[in-house]
């Protein structure tokens, strides 16, 4: 602690101020019993009796106002005693004496008036130190990069952001700290850190704790009481920066020190069963390492997991990677998330949101107002992070801001905080979050998955596949008891949905979404899924014609690659492809439109080497209609091309 005196910059110039003095050296006073109490006061310091030494030294400043070497110690004491505002008071009343000091001094008051968020004196300070003769250049620059530093965070404050914190209340705060970790995007259940001491039932920093994960249920707007998590989850050591995948299906967590471990702090992940989450396993030694790897956070793909860790090859102390769950279960190599969004010092907590573009963390390295600012940085269209964003005063301050959530939505955001007035000393408040720094809008499509006969509850794949490019976007998987999934919807995109599982037609389904950037009703739906018997019919929602067109459109690519892999995964199968149309135009018309377009499809299969013994076509015009054809849905309804099954 004694080093952190003058912020450290005195021992950096080698002045050592108050170590270095001797008695019989030379100060600023001429009063004998000033100079007596001040040695008596750094007598009292090294000994760490601040209380004494500050008593002794106020006393020989009594004795003489304009005595510098005693404001500075002064300073220092407080300094050191975390004091840092006396600390400050202390340092002025040096420069005001007017006697020769070091101009390092003004480096030293501006840094702390820096870091406290008085960033106009702190300027004028660091202006003055620049004002010096015979600077180094070194540091002539290092103030010159300071005086940035406060230019900035002086805009922010005189250009604040809608900032309204709201306390989440009794159900979820308490008088000890709780942490925010995360909120589904169907915005029932909340999960968090609380951190409770061990044995005693009072506040005491003296007491042990315990770091333990908590949920809460919203029901009807309402948070009912935060419930702690069961082992295997929670144990008798510390868990913390929790994080819940979008689907809900899979948490993670960091824990320190355990047999397994690989290093300071690992990351560990289970998988929930029903009610139960499985014993958590490490994600083993290709993402943590032999340093401290953490706070981890899981993409609505289904697959890419960012973290932060202190692992060597990074940019600064602590940086952001990621790594992508493998086809075979395995994590690939870590991948740093580069210079957009890590610098030569420390950020932490990533936050990736379900639209899987825009990420929040916590630095210390770019631009901010002192300590921990939390930032935002979205992906272009190459893949690569923009220029990180900072969230802005008040949302950030001269105090550390480390870890925010953002809703499915993108409209309300959740942070910890020691806000006065709260419940306890850190606790969870939400707020709506300003229009620059929301994310893209999502929604979710939630509901069970089952046996269309028998009613069983299935585990079944969910692919969610862009329409302009085919590429998978998310994958996610029901619950194996509860038959229920929620998948995560980005806007600004059009999907095909593929549902599958052995033995089973697979489940059609779309999402257009292009242009959607409002909150918008979420799809609630069951998918019921149909074994794989003669008769059974599946429309294909994702196959594309233009308007009384018979040539398949690109988009419906995604669709046929699913309907050519379903047939090679069942080599018996035969099926007929089968064309309807609306009542729009004539009969002769309709049906060798609805033959043409069947016929567009059983061509892609038979160019994909499906055998034609297993396939046939046929178009039906408007005959068979499954909806009205009185208004625009149900005729878009009609027109539609469908598979049925005549051989297995």
């Amino acid at each position: 602690m004694i080093a952190y005196r003058f912020l450290i910059a005195f021992v950096i110039c080698n002045l050592s101020f108050v170590m270095g003095f001797s008695q019989g050296q030379r100060l600023s006073t001429q009063n004998k019993k000033a100079e007596k109490l001040f040695y008596s006061a750094i007598d009292s310091y090294q000994g760490r009796y601040y209380d004494k030494a500050i008593a002794e030294v106020k006393k020989a400043i009594d004795q003489d106002q304009s005595f510098t070497e005693a404001y500075i110690l002064l300073g220092d004491i407080f300094a050191d005693d975390q004091q840092y505002e006396k600390a400050i008071d202390s340092y002025q009343s040096a420069v005001k004496t007017n006697n020769p000091f070091s101009p390092n001094l003004y480096y030293i008051l501006a840094n702390m008036q820096l870091v406290m968020g008085r960033y106009a004196d702190s300027r004028l300070n660091f202006q003055r130190f620049m004002e010096s003769e015979g600077l180094p250049e070194a540091k002539w620059q290092m103030a010159q990069k300071k005086i940035s530093e406060c230019d900035f965070a002086i805009s922010l404050v005189a250009n604040p952001v809608p900032f309204t914190p709201v306390n989440m209340g009794d159900s979820v705060n308490t008088r000890y700290d709780e942490y925010i970790n995360a909120i589904t995007p169907d915005e029932e259940w909340l999960y968090f850190t609380r951190k409770n001491p061990r044995n005693a039932q009072t506040i005491d920093q003296s007491q042990e704790y315990e770091e333990d994960f908590y949920h809460a249920h919203q029901f009807d707007s309402l948070w009912l009481g935060a419930i702690r998590l069961n082992p295997p989850i929670n144990t008798h050591g510390n868990e913390g920066a929790l994080n819940l995948s979008p689907d809900g299906k899979y948490l993670f967590f960091a824990a320190c020190k355990r047999d397994d471990g690989y290093g300071s702090c690992d990351i560990y992940w289970a998988k929930r069963i029903g009610k139960n989450w499985s014993r958590p396993e490490n994600l083993g030694s290709t993402v943590n390492s032999p340093q401290w790897d953490s706070q981890p956070s899981f993409s609505s793909d289904g697959r890419t997991l960012y973290f932060a860790s202190k692992r060597s090859g990074g940019k600064g102390s602590s940086d952001i990677w990621r790594t992508e769950l493998q086809p075979d279960g395995q994590w690939s190599v870590p991948v740093n998330l580069g210079d957009s969004v890590n610098t030569r010092v420390e950020e932490m907590a990533p936050f990736i949101h379900p639209d899987d573009q825009t990420l929040y963390f916590s630095s210390k390295g770019h631009p901010g107002l002192g300590g921990f600012d939390l930032f935002f940085t979205r992906r272009n269209l190459n893949g690569e992070w923009k220029r990180s964003v900072n969230l802005g005063y008040p949302i950030n301050t001269n105090a550390d801001q480390i870890t925010l959530v953002v809703n499915a939505k993108g409209n309300l955001a959740f942070i910890s905080s020691d806000i006065p007035g709260g419940k306890g000393r850190q606790d969870i408040y939400k707020f709506t979050l300003h229009q620059k720094a929301r994310p893209l809008v999502t929604n979710y499509f939630k509901g069970i998955v089952f046996d269309a006969e028998t009613k069983e509850k299935l585990e079944a794949r969910f692919e969610l596949i862009d329409l302009a490019d085919s590429k998978t976007c998310a994958e996610a998987w029901s619950d194996p008891e509860t038959g229920g999934f929620l998948l995560v919807l980005p806007s600004e995109k059009n999907y095909a949905l593929n549902v599958s599982k052995d033995g089973y037609l697979f489940y059609s389904g779309s999402f257009f979404l292009t242009g959607i950037n409002s909150i918008a009703k979420p799809f609630i739906q069951n998918v019921p899924l149909k074994p794989i018997k003669v008769g059974e019919v599946v429309v294909l929602k994702n196959i594309f014609f233009d308007t009384d067109k018979y040539i398949l459109k690109d988009e419906s690519l995604a669709e046929l690659k699913k309907l050519l892999g379903f047939l090679q995964k069942n080599p018996k199968l035969k099926i007929e492809i089968n064309g309807h149309t609306d009542n729009v135009g004539s009969e002769a018309h309709n049906l060798d439109l609805s033959r043409n377009r069947a016929n567009a499809v059983y061509e892609y299969l038979v160019k994909h080497n499906i055998a034609k013994t297993r396939l046939s076509f046929a178009g039906y015009g408007f005959s068979i209609p499954i909806d009205v054809n009185t208004t625009e849905q149900g005729r878009a309804n009609n027109r539609r091309t469908e598979f049925k099954v005549v051989g297995n």
